[in-house]
């Protein structure tokens, strides 16, 4: 049975833009090479481009949402075109960066906690004035000041990083355990993967199981993911092949590859469930068009298992799955 490095970091800073609060601390799902190559980076050029490049998303597909009325669709979208892949933003880009920097400056300036969290986001970036990890530092801890869960998030990712403060796994924990009590789901997945690493905090995977079931019973993925990979191996709950396999599922719903991948070694296996090889070639090829070929030695050994039939089958049902269960955009994908 495969297991895969995905014991739960949610990093990212994230966005909470509705219809037209166009800066949030985005969702980001790093692939262990990459979170290890990030984790040794300890200056600000660590959050700029790679992990504030692609913030902008369009209306409807934001995680929170904080209307600021002022801020046009238009602008909201040449602003999202700019900050992709590195490309140079154009002076149409350029207007509606400064437009949403003053936005957000004179709405954080009138006390509103979502502002000071978009102007952070914007300060560090750099869009719509220079980049300036202090003002983005200072208006975090304002709107943290008033108890607001997206900065104690934010504020825990600049430091886990060492994104313009020095890096700090400890203060991170600090900041995502606010978070968390204050409902943040993103946050109570990363506390699960500081507590499964041992990172600023000692290692507790029963601890870990604690705050991935709280954000997975909310429909979190990453969580569920997480969460059925401590079932699989008994780290910290009692080894369950039908709950890991349930929580598999689940995540697997809402298209998370890896859990794809896990749902359908768990078929091949017959391991908490009964063994089903159209249904495990089905969600590993799954995962496979979604981009995952970490399935793909699996896939091989199915193909020789299954009759031309069933195998005709899966192939024709995958497609389907793959497009109609695409995880939301509103998770950020950076990297």
């Amino acid at each position: 049975m495969p297991r895969f490095d995905e014991n739960g970091m949610i990093l990212g800073v994230r966005r909470y833009c509705g219809v037209c609060s166009v800066a949030v601390l985005g969702v980001l799902f790093l692939p262990p090479l990459v979170r290890a190559q990030q984790n040794e980076v300890s200056s600000l050029s660590a959050c700029v481009p790679s992990d504030l490049a692609a913030l902008i998303v369009p209306e409807g597909r934001a995680i929170r949402v904080s209307p600021v009325p002022e801020l046009a669709s238009a602008q909201r979208s040449a602003l999202g075109n700019a900050a992709k892949g590195g490309v140079a933003p154009s002076a149409s880009a350029d207007r509606a960066a400064s437009a949403a920097y003053k936005i957000f400056e004179r709405e954080a300036r009138r006390g509103r906690s979502a502002a000071m969290v978009n102007l952070a986001v914007t300060s560090l970036a750099g869009w719509g004035a220079a980049p300036n990890a202090g003002a983005a530092l200072y208006w975090l801890h304002a709107a943290a000041d008033r108890g607001y869960s997206p900065a104690f998030y934010n504020l825990g990712i600049l430091y886990f990083k060492g994104c313009g403060v020095p890096q700090d796994y400890a203060e991170a924990f600090r900041f995502f355990e606010q978070a968390a009590r204050g409902g943040d789901t993103a946050a109570a997945v990363n506390l699960g993967y500081l507590y499964t690493r041992g990172l600023g905090v000692p290692q507790d995977h029963g601890a870990a199981a604690r705050w991935y079931r709280q954000a997975a019973e909310t429909g979190q993925p990453q969580a569920q993911f997480s969460l059925a990979d401590l079932y699989l191996h008994g780290e910290g709950v009692a080894q369950d092949d039908a709950a890991a396999f349930e929580w598999f599922r689940k995540a697997a719903l809402q298209g998370h590859t890896g859990a794809r991948i896990m749902l359908g070694s768990m078929y091949a296996a017959g391991r908490g469930t009964p063994k089903d090889l159209p249904s495990a070639y089905l969600w590993i090829s799954s995962a496979a068009l979604q981009g995952d070929t970490r399935g793909n030695a699996t896939l091989l050994s199915l193909e020789a298992q299954l009759t031309p039939a069933q195998l005709a089958e899966a192939r024709l049902r995958a497609p389907s799955l793959a497009v109609s269960s695409a995880p939301s955009r509103d998770v950020a994908l950076l990297h």
